[in-house]
């Protein structure tokens, strides 16, 4: 058993889950945009729809994800220094969220997260502390999982098109109305699957070091001791989801294109086929990143690369390259201020 107080376990666990609930807040957009910037479903009707996906994700997808995250920082069973570390490193991805929910840009809460962690874990132990061979993977997905999300967005709308080409426009537009309950319904068990999971690796981890589980533990609905962790962490990404901003909505589906129904459609095709690809891969990517890249792809293809908002886009793109620097650097400050009293 740690030294460590079970205060600071119990703080840490509860932290762990503010941020799975801001990361649902911050990420409702994402979930959402398309579908509400179609007018498909009002924003309310929208985000309940998401909440509801985003928590039954569990049933379908394993804890691969959680396992990745987990092993990010080197730790050891009993290491109470290490508490300190995620406390610290959630803590600063916690206030990276909110600063950047606050501006209405959608960025990165994965990334925001392990920029927390591996800040706070640098100030303690330099570079030895972190797995770098996890964190260049995680990284190398900033560029590939938007990319991806663009390329299916692109491939999706030009094969639904040339597939129902013979269609009047209205009766294309209005069959896709319905589609696209289908394809945010995918893309919100694509969005659980993978983001809450990074919570629950966090929350393991925590409890190792804590010394309440050995160093190898398997994270699943069977087993009761790590039930309760899955099951929070959902439902704590869904409440985040159920009261999720309208703020970065209006960025997300409304400011980079204008998207009809058959482009939400592939859009969020897109992205949820991307976000279970990664989720089964055990890679954490940015939901946020991935169906960005497949509103773009989408939106060039059916109008034109100049009918895209590119300033838009760009100020986007900037927020995701400073997410990990940026939540590391809040959380590195915050680690070394109070490692002086701990």
């Amino acid at each position: 058993m740690s030294d460590t107080p079970i205060f600071w376990i119990v703080l840490t666990i509860a932290v762990s889950l503010a941020f799975d609930f801001m990361n649902g807040f911050h990420d409702a957009a994402n979930s959402i945009a398309t579908i509400v910037s179609t007018r498909v479903l009002q924003p309310l009707v929208a985000v309940i729809w998401a909440a509801f996906f985003n928590f039954i994700a569990f049933l379908i997808f394993g804890p691969k994800v959680a396992e990745t995250i987990s092993e990010i920082v080197k730790i050891e069973a009993g290491s109470s220094i290490f508490v300190f570390i995620v406390f610290f490193g959630v803590l600063g991805a916690l206030f990276w969220n909110i600063f950047t929910w606050w501006l209405s840009l959608p960025t990165s809460s994965s990334h925001a997260l392990i920029g927390g962690l591996a800040g706070a874990a640098l100030v303690y132990s330099g570079v030895q502390a972190l797995r770098l061979k996890k964190i260049f993977v995680i990284i190398a997905f900033i560029f590939i999982s938007p990319i991806l999300g663009f390329i299916l967005g692109v491939f999706f709308i030009i094969l639904l098109y040339w597939m129902l080409q013979n269609l009047r426009p209205g009766i294309l537009n209005q069959s896709f109305r319905k589609g696209q309950l289908i394809s945010a319904a995918l893309y919100s068990i694509g969005h659980g699957a993978n983001d809450a999971q990074k919570t629950m690796g966090i929350i393991v981890a925590v409890l190792i070091a804590g010394g309440f589980f050995p160093t190898t533990i398997e994270l699943s609905i069977k087993n009761k001791d790590t039930l309760w962790i899955i099951l929070s962490c959902h439902i704590a990404i869904s409440l985040g989801t159920l009261f999720g901003g309208w703020r970065i909505v209006k960025t997300m589906g409304m400011k980079i294109t204008k998207l009809r129904p058959i482009g939400g459609f592939s859009a969020e095709l897109a992205s949820a086929l991307s976000l279970f690809i990664a989720t089964v891969l055990g890679i954490p990517v940015s939901t946020t990143h991935t169906i960005t890249g497949a509103i773009i792809g989408v939106g060039s293809s059916t109008t034109s690369f100049s009918r895209v908002k590119w300033g838009i886009a760009t100020k986007i793109i900037w927020a995701w390259i400073l997410t990990i620097p940026g939540a590391g650097f809040v959380a590195a400050l915050f680690f070394y201020f109070a490692k002086k009293f701990l």
